[in-house]
């Protein structure tokens, strides 16, 4: 499907990745990819509720198959009056199938809760077993909403959930029932935004590294209508205290709110194409590479700069700097045929270039910018750490192979971060 192919809502069957929030995507056995997402569509009628589920075999076909539930569970409908499902996250549990964890509420309200339900196998048939955190307005300051799961370090499973309100938190379940450990327990603060930007703060997903010993916070900042942005935070301990690239805490609350969180990606475009706004509420896909090691893609929902009604999933390569810290590619995944270089490139040279600077939310055109790196080898696509260097600038920095969309080729693309915590991503060529 290309990318400009927009028509109305329409027939489901028509989507393709068009019309989703939230997403995240599981592998099953087989090999097909399922995708869980949000079943909300803006100025849309008729559009069933339930949790949409979409499958590919390639990561960029996607087929819409239906909806995990008949509408909203009775107890999460009773509880929080929603009309549809937000923000489902699906995880193999250990044992046990499959489990869902579905958020429930009514848009500005903190009156949810995070239900679950399981399967056999990620098409169903899925069975709800009720709330397992709730919180309501006027009672808690937790907002019940965004559900993401993380094995630690010692396989124990967590979920870290939250909104704007008080913020993000994460609380430890039972490994038998995929309950809350503790009764009512709701959590531990691990993330949070001055009320000067209402908070503005959601859709958090925590990867463990075990090469590192250490756990990735991914969040969305600002407004999911226009501004959405992704930030990073590491920290030893799945509890926290998270600190972005500069040291910077999450939970800061004197530091200037915009400056807090590593921002890896926001709203760009190349060449004048298609500008892709508001990228945000992400999860990552995990999976065993082709070179016998893991590769990782970042999930994501995004909308259309000329019509920001009108959304996509995209999924992009996630790679790890020499730091150790998540580096995203400026283009979407196409494919792993479509991103094999046809000759070997040198790095130094004119790139594409996107700056992230975290104090705006701006769409952000890319510019060129000569580039030079202290390998002269030919290059072949990767992927690879190393340093990019311009007057006044050091990236530490990842080369892969990618898809140029708005060129149609494939082309040698860059993501890394300065020594000041600001990321920069771009594609070669002129």
């Amino acid at each position: 499907m290309s990318v400009h192919d927009l028509r109305p809502a329409g027939e489901p069957s028509t989507w393709g990745a068009r019309h989703a929030h939230d997403p995240t995507v599981v592998r099953d056995d087989d090999g097909m990819y399922y995708m869980f997402s949000t079943d909300a569509v803006a100025n849309s009628e008729n559009i069933p509720a339930g949790v949409h589920i979409r499958t590919s075999r390639d990561l960029v076909i996607w087929h819409f198959t239906g909806t995990a539930f008949d509408g909203v569970p009775r107890p999460a409908r009773d509880w929080s009056g929603a009309t549809g499902l937000w923000a489902p996250e699906v995880v193999r549990w250990p044992g046990a199938g499959w489990h869902m964890y579905y958020s429930a509420s009514t848009f500005g309200s903190n009156t949810s809760a995070i239900g679950l339900a399981t399967a056999p196998h990620p098409s169903g048939p899925w069975q709800d077993r009720g709330l397992v955190v709730a919180t309501r307005s006027g009672v808690n300051t937790q907002n019940a909403i965004d559900a993401a799961i993380t094995f630690g370090a010692d396989g124990a499973p967590w979920l870290t959930y939250g909104s704007f309100f008080s913020g993000i938190y994460t609380l430890p379940l039972d490994p038998a029932s995929g309950r809350p450990l503790q009764e009512g327990d709701l959590g531990s603060l691990i993330a949070r935004r001055h009320p000067s930007v209402e908070g503005a703060l959601e859709g958090a997903f925590i990867m463990y590294r075990p090469d590192q010993d250490r756990y990735m916070l991914f969040a969305s900042y600002d407004s999911l209508f226009n501004s959405y942005n992704l930030r990073v935070a590491a920290a030893d301990h799945i509890t926290g205290p998270y600190r972005d690239v500069r040291g910077l805490s999450m939970t800061d609350l004197e530091a200037p709110p915009a400056s807090i969180g590593t921002k890896v990606l926001g709203s760009h475009r190349f060449d004048g194409a298609t500008g892709w706004l508001a990228p945000g509420h992400n999860s990552v896909l995990t999976q065993d590479g082709p070179d016998g090691g893991e590769e990782h893609f970042l999930v994501h929902h995004v909308r259309f700069a000329d019509d920001p009604s009108q959304h996509i999933v995209q999924l992009r390569r996630l790679f790890f700097n020499a730091a150790g810290w998540p580096v995203v590619s400026p283009q979407p995944y196409a494919g792993r045929e479509r991103e094999v270089l046809g000759s070997a490139q040198q790095l130094s040279g004119r790139w594409r270039v996107v700056r992230f600077d975290p104090d705006s939310t701006d769409l952000v055109d890319a510019v060129p910018l000569e580039l030079e790196s202290d390998s002269h080898e030919p290059f072949d696509g990767g992927p690879a750490a190393v340093r990019l260097r311009a007057d006044g600038l050091d990236l530490d920095a990842v080369v892969f192979g990618s898809w140029d969309w708005s060129r149609g080729e494939a082309a040698l693309s860059f993501s890394g971060i300065d020594r000041h915590g600001v990321a920069w991503c771009g594609t070669k060529g002129a």
